[in-house]
């Protein structure tokens, strides 16, 4: 089955660049870094004290505030997004359409501030003072739910739990369900808060994190020699997805076009990639069966580019595997050198600067990137962005347990 074609016609983000996409992107094409001490807790005795937070975010301008109270943070941010992308759509949706309208957010953690302060509270001061919204805000569908009780979208709504791939996951999952005709449309990417103590805490002993305290900005260096771990970042990136015929007849602003989606597993490890890369190799590669071009027509890649060593290492080998030479032709960047890794939101946010990349032929710098990995030989996009006329691009996401996504994104002709 052919199926049908997919349109992206509204974007919405939230993190620590800015509390919308325009803001976004213009501090991703300057360079401008979101990774600073962090000022949501006492770092005092911890080993890392950075991450992107989304510090200048406040719920009440995006949110009722009888609901604010009843969401965690991360699920703030989801719906301020949603609602930002469905706006940015400009379209009203009747009562039938709804039956045919889903939401789809994924969050690798959910209501992690959640967790810790209500253990606190029952550790203090016993289970009586524990909240009763506790469970509905720790979670993890809670994003989707509050978007789809606002917006009252009545079709296919869910929370895919894929770690850092989550957010690809929904967008990819949502693109499937308006192609084959189960939804027209749809609100989807992912929401995480995870700068908090005992996300850092636990990403610390496993030293997966950059110790780089004394020079934050510096601190994420995807595909550099001199990497030496992620830095977690929070916030949401969510896309409104429609038909396409749909999108063209009411004379929508269309970003780009999902024309491929590939999902794979590693079985290999439950942190590790697998070295060989094949999988994620067959997952770039079955995105681009589905959409029926040629390899070589894809010209830009947002990488999961993570800034850890064997990730960036593994993840330049997939892109060699598939390519061969033509590796060396794409343009190749890492969002997550100015925001940081957003786990669950990553996909989302980079599937939202995959679009307007896209959309506007700019491409954001990779930072940081001062001496290059000699296992990292490609086309990372360093330190300046550019223009150029593109075509198509991969936004690539790869989470802890091996899962690996992968949407492909066509410039809207």
């Amino acid at each position: 089955m052919k199926g049908r074609r997919v349109a992206i016609t509204g974007l919405g983000a939230v993190t620590a660049l800015g509390n919308n996409q325009e803001d976004l992107f213009a501090s991703l094409l300057q360079g401008k870094s979101g990774i600073s001490k962090i000022k949501g807790f006492d770092t005092t005795d911890f080993s890392v004290k950075i991450g992107a937070e989304a510090v200048n975010f406040d719920p009440k301008d995006f949110i009722p505030g009888k609901e604010i109270p009843r969401m965690d943070r991360y699920c703030q941010f989801a719906y301020a997004s949603a609602m930002m992308a469905f706006t940015d759509a400009r379209i009203e949706l009747t009562s039938t359409d709804k039956e045919k309208f889903g939401v789809i957010i994924g969050s690798g953690i959910g209501g992690t501030m959640t967790f810790e302060n209500e253990v606190k509270l029952l550790n203090e001061k016993g289970p009586s003072r524990v909240s009763p919204f506790f469970i509905p805000k720790l979670i993890g569908n809670m994003g989707a739910a509050h978007t789809a009780i606002a917006l009252g979208a009545k079709g296919y709504t869910s929370d895919p739990v894929t770690a850092c791939a989550s957010g690809t996951n929904a967008v990819g999952d949502a693109y499937r369900r308006i192609k084959y005709g189960d939804e027209d449309f749809m609100l989807a990417g992912g929401a995480e808060a995870a700068v908090c103590p005992i996300s850092v805490a636990g990403f610390a002993v496993m030293r997966a994190l950059s110790r780089r305290n004394d020079e934050p900005e510096k601190a994420s260096r995807p595909f550099d020699k001199d990497r030496d771990g992620f830095v977690v970042g929070e916030g949401a990136g969510i896309l409104f997805l429609e038909e396409w015929d749909h999108a063209v007849n009411r004379g929508a602003r269309i970003y780009a076009e999902i024309v491929g989606y590939g999902v794979t597993c590693d079985a290999f490890h439950i942190t590790l990639p697998d070295p060989l890369a094949e999988q994620q190799t067959k997952c770039m590669q079955k995105a681009i069966l589905e959409a029926g071009i040629e390899k070589e027509q894809v010209d830009y890649i947002n990488s999961h580019g993570t800034s850890t060593g064997p990730n960036d290492a593994t993840e330049t080998k997939a892109i060699k595997n598939l390519f061969d030479s033509h590796a060396y032709n794409i343009s190749i960047h890492s969002t997550k050198s100015m925001i940081g890794h957003l786990l669950g939101a990553a996909g989302g946010v980079e599937a939202v600067v995959t679009s307007l990349t896209l959309f506007t032929g700019k491409i954001h710098p990779t930072i940081n990137l001062d001496t290059p990995d000699p296992d990292c030989d490609l086309n990372y996009t360093p330190l300046t962005a550019i223009q150029r006329q593109l075509h198509y691009g991969i936004s690539n996401s790869f989470g802890f347990g091996g899962h690996n996504f992968c949407i492909l994104l066509k410039k809207a002709t």
